[in-house]
């Protein structure tokens, strides 16, 4: 299935961001002083809500740093606000250039890598999965999602690659199922992003699946949280996702990345093994334990330079705000960055659309009166999604504004960070409008 005739009248989308205040000010952003500026710089004083939120942040120890990048259409830069050091042991403060693990940032990469070969017709949105996985054919599904693994009926519809990029596949997550399937997900090795070389409490001690053709194979042997296409919930499918991939394009799944989007996106510094040369440029990673931060894992001893054993494609990368930038200005542009056609321009519009099945009910999710694209969340005009380890980045297509932020704690809701990020933003944007108006 291709998109060349797709009807761009027909796209809906939907936010990253929860509320109204972010999408609502479009023509006193366009105000903003740094519209036109050339080179990327700090712009505190145009957002000095969303300044002040980084400087508490940091003023009371709480993270290491707090960096934010507001980019405009195709401007070759985005512009900053925040900062803070790379550690909190360290001198060296972060820049666009530092690195950070983005876990479920990857999601969006990965989805648009999947609406690459749907584009040029290797696979089909709504392609059955086992037509390029003939292990996924005859799924069961329990029939209580927390009950034991031999209570089971047969799946009533197939597993779909679009199921697979909405999460509405009825797939389990070792990170979200409970009771026997959890259990049946460590066991197996089904793990995504990986977190610490240091034990971590409370946290079993699981040993990945040794490649990823053998943890898609383990994955099929397991039954399914849902039926497909009845309920969104967070999965293991965008990993699975990156199996599929190497499948229907003939190459394995980070030569794939590397080559259809990391090198003509110019993201030079986008990995899932970090090269020992560049860990200096990396960032720490914290576990936030009753309010205080504790080291998870720190760059001088980080397990991102090892190579995993299964490259995960919901959460494996690390990036820096320049590269993921770089990445969010190319679907702003609907595929194009630079002169050169890195995705095709109806595969973004459709990737970054509600590609939501309509049996679907998200009353109970997450993303509940909103949708959900190719990897990521999508909500009246804007796309995009969130990281672990306190990062999220989104396009917003009404305004023409590319916008991430950058932290490294753990877990995300140990700080309100991003509620508060969202109301400091209103605020400077109400302050703007009133600007203009007077």
């Amino acid at each position: 299935m291709a998109f060349r005739d797709f009807d761009q009248n027909d796209v809906s989308r939907r936010s990253l961001f929860r509320g109204g205040g972010y999408l609502a000010a479009g023509a006193a952003l366009s105000t903003l002083p740094f519209r036109h500026a050339l080179l990327a710089h700090d712009v505190s004083e145009s957002w000095p809500s969303v300044a002040s939120l980084a400087e508490r942040y940091l003023a009371e120890g709480k993270v290491a740093n707090l960096f934010l990048t507001f980019g405009w259409g195709q401007e070759d830069h985005a512009h900053t606000v925040g900062g803070g050091k790379l550690g909190f042991n360290r001198p060296g403060a972060v820049d666009e250039n530092s690195l950070y693990r983005i876990y479920s940032m990857t999601k969006p990469v990965t989805g648009m890598a999947t609406m690459m070969l749907i584009d040029q017709g290797d696979l089909g949105l709504d392609q059955p999965l086992h037509e390029v996985l003939p292990a996924f054919r005859d799924m069961q599904v329990l029939v209580d999602p927390e009950g034991p693994l031999d209570n089971t009926v047969p799946a009533e519809t197939p597993i779909t690659i679009r199921h697979l990029l909405t999460h509405t596949s009825g797939l389990g997550y070792n990170i979200v199922s409970k009771g026997p399937l959890r259990d049946a997900y460590n066991a197996n090795g089904l793990v995504g992003g990986r977190v610490s070389r240091i034990p971590i409490p409370g946290f079993p001690d699981v040993t990945p699946a040794p490649g990823l053709e053998v943890w898609a194979d383990r994955l099929a042997e397991l039954p399914l949280m849902y039926q497909p296409a009845t309920r969104w919930s967070y999965s293991a499918s965008i990993d699975l996702l990156g199996r599929v991939i190497e499948v229907a394009s003939g190459m394995d799944f980070e030569s794939f990345l590397q080559t259809r989007i990391f090198e003509p996106c110019g993201m030079n510094s986008t990995w899932m093994t970090v090269p020992e040369s560049e860990t200096a440029r990396m960032t720490d990673n914290y576990g936030i334990l009753g309010g205080f931060p504790l080291p998870l894992d720190l760059a001088a001893a980080t397990i991102y330079t090892d190579e995993p054993k299964v490259p995960s494609g919901g959460g494996g990368l690390v990036s820096t705000p320049k590269d993921y930038d770089r990445f969010l200005r190319m679907l702003l542009g609907y595929g194009t960055l630079d002169g050169v056609e890195v995705i095709g321009e109806n595969a973004v519009r459709v990737g970054t659309s509600n590609l939501l099945p309509d049996t679907v009910d998200t009353s109970t999710s997450w993303i509940a009166g909103q949708g959900h694209g190719a990897g990521g969340r999508v909500l009246d005009g804007t796309f995009g999604w969130g990281g672990a380890a306190g990062t999220i980045a989104a396009v917003d297509y009404n305004l023409g504004l590319r916008s991430a932020l950058w932290t490294q704690y753990m877990p995300t809701e140990a700080y309100p960070m991003r509620d508060e990020f969202l109301k400091a933003l209103e605020a400077d944007l109400t302050a703007m409008r009133a600007a203009k108006a007077a």
